[in-house]
């Protein structure tokens, strides 16, 4: 029997006349359908309920393809979360990856706390940041993946921002930022995570006062 010239087109190559699809376009489409899914569920259902298969259902597409990125749903929460915090900082200015630095460390400290706040109090932050953090307290290997990414470079900010107000006598010379940092920011995770009281924009310049000011009588 004669071979004959197929009159379809080959496999993976677009009609004639047709526009080959966009790979690229496709596999953000659906990275971010991901994301939208990983979000979605931890708020709907909390982080233990959640699944790759639940994931990929409410994507809209197969978990072989999660599996091409992430090796675990954690891995798609934290990359999920890290985008919508992103996001949120691309909305935030010409420069958010910055501290500001009026000259004024009381009110520039109050300023970054005061958003801080707001997006702690914000439901789509809230949900899916609880999850993680507790999730990373039994698993290490995550915890520490949430301070290298998520956390670490917040703080590199405050240590730079202390360091400037020591440079310019604001601060004592002896006195180490990164230790520093924790009396402005430690006792707000605590109440946050713990819910041991309201989180305002009141409580955490109270916080910036107290540390920088002290306790004792002045």
């Amino acid at each position: 029997m004669a071979v004959q010239k197929s009159t379809q087109p080959a496999p993976g190559k677009p009609a004639p006349g047709k526009p080959a699809p966009d790979s690229t376009r496709r596999s953000e489409k659906s990275r971010r359908a991901i994301y939208d899914a990983a979000l979605a569920l931890v708020v709907e259902v909390g982080y233990p309920k959640t699944t790759i298969e639940g994931i990929a259902a409410r994507a809209g597409v197969g978990k072989q393809t999660i599996y091409r990125w992430w090796s675990s749903k954690a891995d798609v929460l934290m990359e999920a979360f890290l985008d919508l915090a992103e996001q949120s900082l691309e909305g935030a200015g010409p420069a958010p990856y910055t501290f500001p630095d009026t000259g004024d460390l009381a009110a520039d400290v109050k300023g970054v706390l005061r958003a801080t706040v707001d997006q702690m109090n914000d439901p789509r932050f809230d949900v899916p940041s609880r999850a993680l953090a507790a999730e990373g307290v039994v698993n290490e290997q995550l915890g520490r993946e949430l301070v290298a990414k998520l956390m670490q470079p917040s703080l590199d900010l405050y240590i730079g921002r202390l360091r400037a107000a020591q440079d310019a006598g604001q601060v004592r010379p002896e006195v180490d930022p990164r230790i520093a940092l924790e009396l402005f920011i430690s006792p707000l995770a605590q109440r946050w995570l713990q819910r041991t009281g309201p989180i305002s924009h009141e409580y955490t310049d109270t916080l910036v006062d107290y540390a920088l000011h002290g306790l004792a009588p002045r």
